[in-house]
């Protein structure tokens, strides 16, 4: 059975584990030690280290056949010094892993003005955040690359679930863009960004990147109301952009500054992955009834 090390044990990586279950010995690397009970329980091996720290990652000195990158970079900074740790770390073991997985965003590619975009557009990220995705995409090219790895890079936009709605948003009633000034966004369930993980740690191309998007083409507007109408909650107000610079938090502001449409052409083509839910209508129209019935006050 293949060891795989999991980095960055959240939401996506939980998911992944339960499809590896019986595939797979998974090891995770958390940071914190009150999450090594939640690992043992989801079946991995807990390694307690800070991504931020390198001192603290000798333990990976025993190198897995493979490694999956959930982790984040860092929240302040122009790089990514996160995974140049986990590589520096993973250079020291006895033997370098063959395989390496990396979640990264689909933001590195900056606005597109609402184009049709592929793997191969050449990446003009803005944001800082996307920068630093940029900047840990580079590191891992250029480490596997000197070490033979065969790396995959998954770049996923916004990722979605029953847990992960904007509900709250729609609650205190955050405007949207009007449909003239409004961008095209493009989404994912977490499952499926488990199972294209999966897939591109099995199948993936060495060097390559891949796009994790499900079918649909919506404007944000779109997406937030199929989510109120499925929730049966008053949709958003639309406004113009001076408007929503006056009223949007920067850091909502600049999602809804940048526009396109993922392809996902080589995602089906060459990781043979098949998506549970194909557009986001799919998982609302299942969990939205669901979650409508447990509140209807009991009848008697």
């Amino acid at each position: 059975m293949i060891r795989v090390l999991v980095v960055g044990c959240g939401d996506v990586a939980m998911r992944a584990a339960r499809l590896l279950a019986g595939r797979a010995r998974l090891v995770g690397l958390t940071r914190s030690a009150d999450d090594v009970p939640k690992l043992r329980a989801n079946g991995f091996v807990p390694i307690v280290g800070d991504l931020d720290d390198l001192r603290t990652l000798r333990r990976l000195r025993a190198a897995p056949y493979a490694v999956m990158h959930f982790a984040p970079p860092p929240s302040e900074g122009r790089g990514d010094p996160r995974t140049g740790h986990l590589v520096a770390a993973l250079s020291a073991a006895g033997r370098i892993p063959q395989r390496f997985v990396y979640v990264s965003t689909s933001g590195v590619y900056g606005d597109c003005a609402g184009a049709h975009v592929a793997e191969t557009r050449p990446r003009r990220a803005q944001s800082p955040r996307a920068r630093r995705r940029v900047d840990a995409e580079d590191r891992l090219r250029a480490w596997a690359a000197r070490n033979g790895v065969s790396l995959a890079i998954v770049r996923a936009p916004g990722i979605y679930a029953q847990t992960r709605l904007p509900l709250e948003r729609l609650r205190q009633q955050t405007p949207v863009l009007v449909p003239e000034d409004d961008v095209y966004t493009n989404h994912v369930h977490a499952d499926d960004l488990a199972r294209v993980a999966i897939a591109a740690l099995f199948r993936g191309r060495p060097n390559r990147a891949y796009h994790a998007t499900d079918d649909a083409e919506m404007k944000m507007g779109q997406w937030f109301d199929a989510v109120a109408d499925a929730y049966r909650m008053p949709r958003p107000p639309r406004v113009g952009w001076e408007e929503a610079e006056a009223r949007i938090a920067p850091m909502l502001l600049s999602f809804m500054s940048e526009s396109r449409r993922l392809s996902n052409d080589r995602m089906k083509r060459e990781l043979r992955a098949r998506l549970r839910y194909p557009t986001p209508q799919a998982m609302l129209d299942e969990a939205a009834p669901r979650e409508l019935r447990k509140q209807m006050p009991l009848s008697f």
